[in-house]
């Protein structure tokens, strides 16, 4: 399979993603494509040539193999690759989607655009963005789980026993380079379990971000609703309006002009 052509397909979805959509897609192809076809395959690839059994029975070691592995490892994870993968090709599809709209409506309206940015994550898009990380997160737990019910655990035996027909009694059975197969069995479960969990962790922060967006929209608009509720229709009157006036001073004012006339009679009599 060219793995090379899927990486560049989705090496596009990077423009889309967050930091933690970048960094998983990182650990997809580093730790899990590139050791996939570099380490992996080579390692399996004697699986079938190299089982043995200690019986010349006709068709046992054939039925035992077929019994001890009933799907290769190799082919499990191509598939899991496949399926995990498949899903940000959902988000490329829907800004696609958007930019044709987009460019319809200019067109149409001479200049003006329908979406400032298409690949912006609002409305649809950004629930077409959550939704492929849920299916990301849910294809590798479904395979991690199908792993571990198929083989009875992450761990492979150096001896099996098998008595299937047509063995004419128990058998034993042998893989070649067990400890090297389990290590990179335990190397695969490990980074998609690191992917999960940074599909959650993708997922948490679209959600808190998305949730501190709204509590802050929904504050801006309560404080405006207050605003207008308790806005002042006339204009606040002068300062002077409020000063005290003293009672006692309107008397005062004429005493004091009594006072004055008086004095000047004196001083014309003199």
């Amino acid at each position: 399979m060219n793995w090379s052509g899927l990486e560049s397909l989705l090496s596009g979805v990077n423009k889309y993603s967050t930091a933690f959509g970048r960094i998983w897609l990182s650990m997809v192809f580093v730790f899990r494509v590139l050791v996939f076809v570099v380490a992996a395959q080579r390692v399996w690839g004697d699986e079938s040539k190299d089982f043995v059994c200690n019986t010349r029975q006709p068709g046992c070691t054939n039925i035992c193999y077929d019994h001890i592995f009933p799907i290769s490892h190799i082919r499990l994870w191509a598939l899991q690759l496949i399926f995990v993968t498949c899903p940000s090709l959902l988000v490329m599809a829907h800004v696609k989607v958007r930019e044709g709209r987009d460019k319809k409506y200019v067109e149409l309206h001479h200049g003006s655009h329908l979406y400032a940015n298409p690949g912006k994550k609002r409305g649809g898009l950004w629930w077409t963005y959550l939704l492929s990380l849920v299916f990301k997160a849910g294809f590798d737990t479904a395979f991690l789980y199908l792993l571990y019910r198929i083989y009875h655990g992450y761990d492979l035996p150096r001896l099996s026993k098998c008595s299937l027909e047509p063995c004419p009694n128990t058998v034993d059975c042998f893989i070649s380079r067990p400890t090297e197969k389990k290590i990179f069995m335990i190397f695969m479960v490990v980074s998609s379990a690191l992917c999960i969990f940074m599909c959650i962790c993708e997922m948490l922060y679209l959600i808190g971000k998305r949730i501190s967006k709204l509590v802050k929209v929904r504050h801006e608009n309560e404080r405006v609703m207050f605003a207008d509720q308790h806005e002042l229709t006339t204009i606040a009157p002068p300062r002077s309006q409020y000063r005290r006036t003293d009672p006692t001073l309107g008397s005062q004012l004429s005493l004091n002009k009594g006072e004055k006339v008086k004095e000047g009679t004196t001083t014309t009599t003199l």
